[in-house]
């Protein structure tokens, strides 16, 4: 009877520590009940303190995040809209492709105006960070969808 309780005890625990937490079906962005201008003074805060930029550098870099959080926050609020009224579908592999292809030319542009606004070093330092941002979001994204524990 000791050993059947014993086992029993262990199936429970084992059962419990397996189960998935999905959490929210549509992840919240890290920023996004911020507005834009927070979103990109904070950003602009960040980059100045990592790459000790000049004041004229912090201006400029602060009109390239706005635009980048204006767009991330417009398109934030167009899916979740989509998604309370109930018409939000999955994308086919057509507009995910072009998704894909609009986002990553936006990253082109960016790194683009960047490395106009930057010096050589801060440039280097800068892509060391966003590289580490990537990976460590993906690894992040891993845990989210129970893949990695």
């Amino acid at each position: 009877m000791k050993r059947l309780t014993v086992v029993l005890v262990m199936l429970m625990s084992i059962g419990m520590a397996a189960q998935r937490n999905d959490g929210p079906r549509m992840r919240k962005g890290p920023k996004m009940d911020m507005t834009a201008e927070q979103m990109a003074t904070l950003q602009t805060k960040h980059m100045t303190l990592a790459l000790d930029l000049t004041k004229a550098q912090q201006d400029k870099v602060y009109e390239i995040s706005l635009e980048n959080a204006q767009f991330r926050k417009a398109k934030w609020d167009e899916i979740k809209a989509l998604k309370e009224s109930g018409d939000w579908k999955r994308p086919s592999s057509e507009e995910r492709f072009e998704m894909e292809n609009a986002r990553l030319d936006r990253q082109i542009a960016m790194q683009g105006k960047m490395k106009k606004v930057l010096d050589e070093k801060q440039y280097e330092t800068w892509q060391k960070m966003q590289k580490s941002r990537k990976a460590k979001h993906g690894k992040k994204r891993m845990e989210e969808r129970g893949r990695r524990r």
